[in-house]
C-alpha cells in the first residue's frame, strides 16, 4: 500500500528534471525519512507494550502459559485489519491538507504498531532485532540506489503496484487455503515487490520536490504521503523476511 503519492503529483520522466543536489532537495528528503524514523520508533514502542505489557497483551492476544502465541481477540482481529481499511478509505480522500495527511500518517503508524506485538510474540527477540537491522540495512541500500540512479524507474514501479496488489489477494486466499511451500514463496515474493517499491517510491519522491517548485504546503502533503509510502514498504519487508529467517519461540 504505498501508493499515496500518485494521485497527488503526478511522475515525471526522470530526465526532465534537474538532478543537481541542493539544499531544498536535501531538506525534503531529510523532512520524509525524519518522519519514517519516528514512525519506526513509536511502532516499536507500541509493539513492545502489547507485547510485553500484561494488561494491553490481554485486550489483543490469546497466549499459551509458556507465552507463545495462540490467537486474537475481538479487539486484536479489529487491530490487526484495522490499517488496510484506513489505508484503503484514504485513497478517496480528497482535497489533503498538511494536518489531514500527517493526521493519516500517525494513525496508520499507530495501528500497525500496535498489531506490531504479534511478531515479538511469535519469534524470537534475536530474531526481531536481527532481521530489523538487516531490513534496515537493505532499505538504505534500495533507497540510495532509488535516489541515485538515472533510470527512470516508473515500468518498475508499475509492475510492483500490480504484484502487491496480487500479493493482497493471494495473502487472502492463504487464509483459507495454505498448501506446502506456500509461505516461502509468498515471503519471497514479497521481499522482491517491497524492494522494488522503495527504490520507486525514493525516485517518485525526488521528481515530486521538482514538480512541485517550493510550494511549501504542498511539500507538507507530500512529505507526509512519502514517509508513508516508505514505512509500509519498510514494515511489509520487515515481515517478509522474519518470516523467512526468524527463529520462531
Amino acid at each position: 500500500m504505498s501508493d499515496f503519492n500518485r494521485g497527488y503529483a503526478r511522475t515525471v520522466a526522470t530526465g526532465a528534471a534537474d538532478m543537481s543536489v541542493d539544499a531544498g532537495l536535501r531538506s525534503f528528503m531529510l523532512g520524509v525519512y525524519n518522519k519514517l524514523a519516528l514512525g519506526l520508533v513509536l511502532s516499536a514502542a507500541l509493539a513492545w507494550l502489547t507485547a510485553d505489557f500484561p494488561p494491553v497483551q490481554q485486550l489483543l492476544y490469546v497466549t499459551s502459559p509458556e507465552g507463545r502465541l495462540v490467537g486474537f481477540t475481538g479487539l486484536g482481529t479489529v487491530v490487526r485489519f484495522a490499517p488496510l481499511v484506513v489505508l484503503i478509505g484514504a485513497m478517496f480522500m480528497r482535497n489533503a491538507t498538511a494536518r489531514s495527511s500527517g493526521f493519516l500518517y500517525w494513525a496508520v503508524v499507530s495501528l500497525i504498531g500496535a498489531g506490531l506485538g504479534v511478531w515479538l510474540l511469535a519469534y524470537t527477540g534475536t530474531s526481531v532485532a536481527l532481521t530489523f537491522l538487516i531490513t534496515a540495512s537493505a532499505f538504505g541500500a534500495l533507497s540510495l540506489f532509488g535516489y541515485t540512479t538515472k533510470k527512470d524507474l516508473t515500468g518498475l514501479g508499475s509492475f510492483m503496484l500490480m504484484g502487491m496488489w496480487g500479493l493482497l489477494l493471494v495473502g487472502l486466499i492463504g487464509m483459507f487455503w495454505h498448501p506446502p511451500g506456500f509461505s516461502m514463496i509468498f515471503s519471497l515474493l514479497g521481499v522482491v515487490i517491497f524492494s522494488g517499491l522503495i527504490a520507486w517510491d525514493t525516485q517518485n519522491l525526488k521528481m515530486t520536490y521538482y514538480q512541485l517548485g517550493g510550494d511549501q504546503q504542498s511539500m507538507a502533503i507530500a512529505t507526509n504521503y512519502g514517509a508513508l509510502g516508505l514505512y509500509i514498504n519498510f514494515i511489509n519487508l520487515f515481515q517478509f523476511l522474519l518470516s523467512l529467517t526468524g527463529s520462531r519461540r
